[in-house]
């Protein structure tokens, strides 16, 4: 037998990372934030979801979902940020998670 016949099974320690970037929601966390305004009122703020997905959609059912207004704000450092009015923390993170945007331990809520 020479040295030229035996096969070594390669072993690519990076090839799991790729995998994982596959999925919905997995290079970055989502931020889920809250701001408040004046008196009781306040902003809900949604950052890092991927850039692929159509926020004007996403914004549509949030607001039918939740009986809230909001918009899509563009921000030069952030990219595209979704606003809703209310404390809509945990509904959000959970309408994301139930959708299959974003997986649970992807996503940061902040706030008070």
């Amino acid at each position: 037998m020479s040295d030229q016949d035996i096969q070594i099974p390669t072993f690519d320690p990076f090839k799991d990372s790729e995998a994982e970037d596959a999925g919905p929601g997995t290079k970055d966390y989502v931020h889920v934030r809250i701001q408040q305004r004046n008196g009781r009122k306040c902003l809900t703020t949604i950052q890092g979801l991927r850039k692929d997905y159509n926020y004007n959609k996403i914004l549509k059912d949030f607001k039918k979902e939740f009986c809230c207004n909001g918009t899509v704000v563009q921000d030069l450092e952030l990219g595209q940020v979704i606003q809703l009015q209310g404390d809509q923390r945990k509904s959000v993170s959970q309408f994301l998670i139930n959708a299959g945007l974003v997986k649970k331990d992807k996503i940061k809520i902040h706030g008070f």
